[in-house]
């Protein structure tokens, strides 16, 4: 998109603005602030330069997905990455949290690695990096490469070493450049709605294949946690958690909801930081544990990657695989438009919680508002729903480290309106406005507050 072009569709929205910045005296000189996406969300490109089909390929073409969308085109992220890498410095960002498409760069998941996916992520790099951001590499964000899947993909004890050489090819070509790993992307969310509630693309698997994959994928996090710091010299690794409150829709369903709580929030940082799992789980887990494997998770990490959008409300359901499904809000409760709670006060609870439990510094890896956002008249896009969900929620972020957590790091989701799973394109979370039929790129008003943001934040800390 010319540059003309975005400044005209952008300079209604500015005029509109007048959300105030929230708080941020207590943040960390050193604090970092960027974007998040990734891959199969936005690349596009799924048949080009040797790439295999992932899951998600598989289950687009099968009409699955709201209107039948699928991630053939996405955001054409593959083909325009350089324009998208101009949207952030733009925004003034210092770091930006990608990932890499297993099956672009191991077209089976194992095997002979595809030069040609391999240099695209080399061209993706070396852009981010002169353009004077810090790439920040997660190693698998749900898109499984099929033909792993079809030999039983995480369900299978084999897959954590898959995962070993994947992530061993990854730090050997890009480690150079890159010294900010994550092992995985909401490991909870992948496994919990694909194997414990049913329906979707596990809707046939058991509760029993649940425990094998949350197992072993704690396993093949492990694994790759060694690989990387064997091969890069001096990186810094984390893996990326969906932490929501699980709160009970009535006094009835305390127990309900701390069961969720323990699949949905704490399967994973748990084991892989204190070397347990959650009680409610440990028997169903068990026969899958093989001694020294919970040595083999525990491994040292440097950072907890933290994913917040709002709490869940559960219900006991004897119904349900795993004895819980989704209650009711209280009605008083406000709402994006997707219908997610605003609890500002939840995320400042959660980071605390957070903070106290695993001693690790965190970074915010994704926050964000979902909506439906349209052009106006002028062709702007003004997300003020979006700017006052964010200002809360980086103002309570900002309360959790005035009150000691050590947050060192925020990241939107997302820099672009993308392909958003099982909600297709309908969904937009970006603060850049995708026009999915020509693929132009608009700044939203978010954007330009962010942006502002940004500018005043650093200046306060000492930046300039």
């Amino acid at each position: 998109m010319p540059a003309g072009e975005a400044a005209s569709n952008s300079a209604g929205a500015d005029k509109k603005l007048a959300a105030p910045y929230p708080p941020i005296a207590a943040l960390r000189r050193d604090f970092i602030w960027g974007v998040s996406t990734s891959s199969f969300q936005i690349e596009g490109a799924t048949n080009e330069d040797g790439r295999g089909p992932s899951v998600w390929d598989t289950y687009g073409h099968q009409g699955q997905t709201t209107s039948k969308d699928t991630g053939d085109a996405a955001c054409d992220h593959y083909h325009r990455y350089l324009e998208d890498i101009a949207l952030m410095q733009r925004l003034g960002i210092q770091a930006y949290r990608f990932s890499v498409a297993w099956p672009r760069v191991l077209p089976q998941g194992r095997g002979a690695p595809n030069e040609r996916g391999l240099a695209f992520y080399d061209r993706l790099i070396d852009a981010i990096l002169v353009a004077g951001i810090e790439p920040w590499l997660c190693l698998y964000h749900w898109d499984l490469p099929q033909a792993l899947d079809d030999l039983g993909g995480w369900t299978g004890r084999d897959s954590a070493a898959w995962f070993a050489d994947y992530a061993a090819l990854v730090a050997s070509r890009y480690g150079d450049r890159v010294k900010r790993f994550a092992t995985f992307n909401e490991p909870s969310i992948f496994t919990l709605f694909g194997y414990g509630f049913g329906g979707g693309m596990r809707d046939t698997a058991g509760v029993e294949s649940l425990h094998r994959v949350i197992h072993h994928v704690n396993l093949a996090h492990g694994a790759a946690v060694d690989v990387l710091r064997e091969r890069v010299l001096g990186c810094s690794i984390g893996a990326i958690h969906n932490n929501q409150p699980c709160l009970p829709s009535s006094p009835a369903d305390a127990q309900a909801a701390a069961r969720c709580d323990a699949y949905w929030n704490r399967a994973f940082p748990d084991p892989q930081c204190r070397g347990v799992y959650p009680d409610v789980m440990r028997a169903a887990i068990e026969p899958y544990v093989q001694p020294g494997d919970l040595a083999r998770i525990r491994r040292p990490i440097d950072w907890f990657g933290l994913n917040h959008y709002c709490p869940v409300f559960l219900k006991a359901d004897a119904n349900a695989r795993l004895g819980f499904s989704f209650g009711d809000r209280p009605p008083e409760i406000p709402v994006t438009p997707i219908g997610w709670p605003i609890m500002p006060d939840a995320f400042r609870d959660t980071i605390l919680e957070v903070a106290k439990n695993y001693g690790l510094p965190i970074y915010v890896t994704e926050n964000g508002l979902g909506g439906f956002d349209k052009p106006d008249e002028s062709g702007a896009i003004v997300d003020d729903n979006r700017i006052a969900y964010l200002r809360a929620y980086i103002g309570a972020m900002n309360e959790a480290t005035a009150a000691g957590a050590d947050v060192r790091g925020y990241f939107v989701w997302s820099l672009l309106d993308n392909f958003e799973w099982d909600s297709g394109y309908k969904m937009r979370f970006g603060i850049t406005y995708i026009d999915y039929p020509t693929q132009r790129r608009i700044p939203k008003a978010s954007f330009h507050w962010y942006r502002d943001l940004i500018k005043a934040a650093r200046g306060q800390s000492g930046y300039g």
